[in-house]
């Protein structure tokens, strides 16, 4: 696998990775996030594909959870978006109503992530990073209506995102909501496409990707966020996004 320089700005709603990719950089085997994910080409060729599309375009949007492969070489801008968050739900609604796998307009969305293509030459921060990811989240999806989860679901992911070290389990959370474990279960699949646990090893996935994006090492990272080892961090990881965690050469 060939490795490709990144950088990362990551906070609760948002992610924004920036990555230079060497040609051959992508992986074939087909792979899911609970995430939506907007690909954006500032530079080379994108390839973006599920069990019955193929895209070839500079601007691609993948549905959360949607299961799907790419390939690239230049330099690509990924902005990934929580369903849960207001701006995810307005995804959800305007851009997938075709299905999982859709061209976006990358024209409009030039203006506001072209200053990306500096990232590593002008050192732009996370936060810089964010700032063009929001705005393009934004331009997409215009602040308006959009339906939160319900409110007992979203108290549970609140008390999930910080007690990543397994001690909250479905029973507990459905008790501090006052629901049953069963009736829990059902809402938060019915809210969210997730069960409970597989929803908390996305929490801690996000957490070990922040840690390890800010110069820690694998084993640091996994720890953080509740992994056995660093080894079961990194499986997850390939699992969830197509790549070993190692590929990304932090700076």
């Amino acid at each position: 696998m060939v490795a490709g320089r990144a950088k990362l700005g990551i906070a609760q709603g948002v992610s924004v990775w920036v990555l230079e990719a060497p040609a051959g950089f992508g992986d074939s085997h087909v792979h899911a996030h609970h995430a939506i994910q907007i690909t954006v080409s500032l530079s080379g060729a994108l390839m973006l594909a599920d069990a019955t599309t193929t895209l070839c375009a500079p601007a691609i949007a993948v549905a959360a959870d949607a299961p799907h492969r790419f390939e690239a070489d230049g330099l690509l801008a990924f902005i990934f978006v929580e369903p849960e968050s207001r701006a995810g739900r307005a995804l959800d609604r305007m851009l997938f109503t075709d299905g999982p796998l859709t061209s976006i307009d990358a024209e409009a969305l030039t203006p506001v992530v072209a200053p990306l293509a500096a990232t590593f030459e002008a050192g732009l921060t996370a936060e810089d990073l964010l700032a063009a990811g929001r705005a393009a989240v934004e331009l997409l999806a215009p602040a308006g209506p959009a339906p939160l989860p319900d409110p007992r679901v979203r108290r549970v992911i609140e008390e999930a995102t910080v007690r990543m070290d397994g001690s909250l389990d479905a029973a507990a959370a459905a008790a501090g909501v006052y629901l049953s474990p069963s009736r829990l279960r059902h809402l938060f699949v019915e809210q969210t496409g997730l069960a409970f646990k597989t929803y908390q090893l996305w929490l801690r996935l996000v957490r070990a990707i922040e840690v390890y994006a800010q110069g820690k090492s694998l084993t640091e990272a996994a720890h953080a966020a509740g992994f056995s080892d660093s080894a079961h961090f990194s499986r997850t990881f390939k699992r969830t996004f197509g790549l070993p965690a190692t590929t990304l050469e932090r700076l």
